[in-house]
């Protein structure tokens, strides 16, 4: 059940990994998540599975189809990896 989030591009920039999506996940306002306030809404969610992937991520902003999730210190190819891996499966409910 849920389908795969298709990742159109991810573009790394120092602490930011700027993720564009075929989904929407928020209207036009966007949402900022810290760990400190998740807050439960689906943006917030979605931060949290990025949050507990352990990978130093502080902060995530969801604003329609774009995700930007900051890691101070930057990223490497094994961590926006799995950054890009968790958003494209975060609404399959079920294995194929």
């Amino acid at each position: 059940m849920g389908q795969t989030v298709v990742i159109r591009d991810l573009v790394e920039m120092g602490d930011i990994v700027l993720i564009d999506t075929d989904r929407s996940f928020t209207g036009q306002d966007g949402q900022t998540i810290t760990p400190d306030d998740p807050g439960t809404a689906v943006p917030a969610q979605l931060a949290s599975e990025l949050f507990a992937l352990d990978l130093g991520i502080d902060h995530v902003y969801v604003l329609q189809n774009t995700i930007s999730v900051r890691c101070p210190g930057g990223w490497d190819e094994s961590s926006s990896q799995k950054v890009r891996d968790a958003a494209g499966e975060f609404l399959r409910f079920y294995e194929d």
